[in-house]
């Protein structure tokens, strides 16, 4: 869509992302910008070219924007995957039994009996497998984006190996030593003792330092470390959005209009991999919510504003764990009070961008209602704009047809007269509720031949894999047999040339073969 504001660095982004994964690591927010500055020092200190710097920059802002991509998979084994997640980093500092008894109760601690057992039987068997799998995919993803949004070769090559250790037991490609690159050295050095010094105070950084030296990290820059550690963790607690945008290494790559909608839509594919039950949510409430506007008569530079609030609206799900997204039953009160929480995080998030205000009102906003019963804030008509009640609209009944594990989707007109019962609650604005089934006249669910080759079968399994569903499942729904369905998963993957569920749901959603709705091209704006 035509850009309604100016242009945004691509720092600003980039740093909106590390917000994303300081949640999804179950981290204060901050983390990674504090991070980041641990890694440029150490970079310094170490000798760095003007090109490593850079490409440490962004590292240390990105190397976890997809740790939330196998979520599901990770609550599945671990239970809350954002608390896991948190609470690993203290792995560092525990020995051998120390650590086995971590991941054990961990592993035991949630689902039925059953579910346990199997759990803690599988783990020796096929938990490494699983772990390194999951790294090599946030490796992957990770450094497509970077490539996607314009970063420079050394930023991508960072990026794919930021899960190297320096004694060739990392993934994906087990480099050893100086094979890794200078960026990816320092990031991977400085996440987690960035978390150690926070936590536990200097000391406990150069323990962690010592300790996993030669085998995590790289010997020298441990070194380094050690000898500079008062210089290196200095004024952390002071480290904000503005200092690192101020240490951007290079003259700031800005972007606006199509190519700002672009690195948007990129952003809103990572957040919807949060949850198989989310997948192409964002970018179909986007289109949606955009062509209402268009029946509504709205300018169009306020068409755009809310299609740039449709990709960023739940950017805050990710600060939410899959324990609850994917929950089948009903939520506790204290469940409900994190899910309610999801709207102000986005806008949290969002906030050091000014190109965006007006989209980030509009997204922390989607959850609000007229009558004031909605979230977070309880605000009333009086207060929500036209675009305000759009996006409302157009999330509400976007979710309505989308699964989601306590029911199954609402098919036509009983969405449509799930929304106008809304409507008539008094919750949703009228004009825009039908502005917004006039849009999904457009509707079209996933086609019968697909991109990239795939057949008509292929894009079902495709789409159904995109949702979570285990292999026996699609058998199931398709009426074949769960060879069958292996073999097009295989063929599938071998097309798309991926190697994860992840991966392949993100084509999917770039594809519009899930989130449903696409808008007709030439109408759009």
């Amino acid at each position: 869509m035509a850009g309604a504001e100016g242009s945004v660095r691509i720092a600003e982004l980039v740093a909106t992302l590390s917000y994303a994964a300081d949640l999804g690591l179950g981290q204060p927010m901050e983390h990674c910008l504090r991070q980041t500055v641990i890694a440029l020092r150490l970079a310094d200190l170490a000798g760095a070219a003007d090109t490593e710097r850079e490409a440490t920059y962004y590292l240390g802002l990105l190397m976890n924007a997809y740790c939330h991509a196998d979520a599901a998979e990770q609550a599945e084994w671990f239970g809350d995957d954002i608390s896991f997640k948190g609470d690993s980093y203290e792995m560092l500092a525990m020995n051998t039994v120390q650590t086995a008894a971590f991941i054990l109760s961990r592993l035991g601690a949630h689902g039925s009996a059953l579910a346990r057992v199997k759990r803690l039987a599988a783990f020796p068997v096929t938990g490494k497998r699983t772990v390194e799998s999951w790294l090599t995919t946030h490796a992957t993803l990770g450094s497509e984006f970077a490539a996607r949004i314009g970063l420079g070769p050394a930023a991508v090559a960072a990026l794919r190996q930021a899960y190297e250790q320096w004694d060739g037991k990392g993934v994906p490609m087990h480099l050893r030593g100086t094979d890794i690159s200078l960026p990816s050295r320092c990031v991977q050095f400085a996440g987690p003792i960035e978390v150690m010094a926070r936590r536990h105070g200097v000391p406990a950084a150069t323990e962690t330092a010592r300790r996993h030296a030669g085998s995590l990290f790289d010997p020298g820059l441990a070194d380094l470390f050690v000898r500079w550690a008062d210089e290196v963790l200095t004024g952390l607690e002071t480290t904000d959005w503005t200092t690192v945008l101020e240490a951007e290494p290079r003259l700031s790559r800005r972007v606006s209009g199509t190519e700002l909608d672009e690195v948007l839509e990129a952003m809103a594919d990572l957040v919807d991999l949060k949850s198989p039950y989310h997948a192409g949510h964002s970018r179909g409430v986007a289109n949606l919510a955009a062509e209402a506007a268009r029946f509504t008569g709205l300018p169009e530079a306020e068409r755009t504003r809310l299609y740039r609030a449709g990709l960023l609206h739940d950017l805050g799900r990710l600060g939410v764990s899959n324990t609850i997204w994917d929950k089948p039953g009903p939520l506790t009160a204290l469940e409900r009070d994190r899910v309610d929480l999801h709207p102000y995080l986005t806008g949290k998030m969002l906030l050091g961008i000014p190109a965006i205000a007006p989209s980030r009102t509009i997204a922390e906003r989607h959850h609000e209602r007229l009558d004031g019963s909605g979230y977070p804030r309880g605000l009333t008509a009086a207060s929500l704009t036209a675009a305000d009640r759009i996006l409302a609209a157009a999330d509400a009944y976007h979710a309505m047809t989308e699964p989601r594990p306590h029911r199954v989707p609402l098919i036509g007109d009983a969405a449509a007269t799930q929304l106008r019962s809304e409507v008539r609650a008094g919750r949703l604005d009228p004009n825009a509720s039908e502005a917004v089934l006039r849009a999904a006249g457009h509707r079209a669910t996933a086609r019968r031949e697909g991109p990239a080759g795939l057949t008509g079968r292929e894009v079902e399994v495709l789409t159904l894999l995109a949702r979570g569903r285990p292999n026996k499942q699609i058998a199931r729904e398709l009426g074949v047999t769960p060879k069958t369905v292996s073999n097009h998963v295989e063929h599938v993957y071998a097309k798309l040339g991926v190697s994860s569920r992840a991966a392949a749901t993100l084509f999917a959603t770039s594809h519009g073969l899930v989130g449903s709705f696409e808008p007709d091209p030439v109408r759009r704006t």
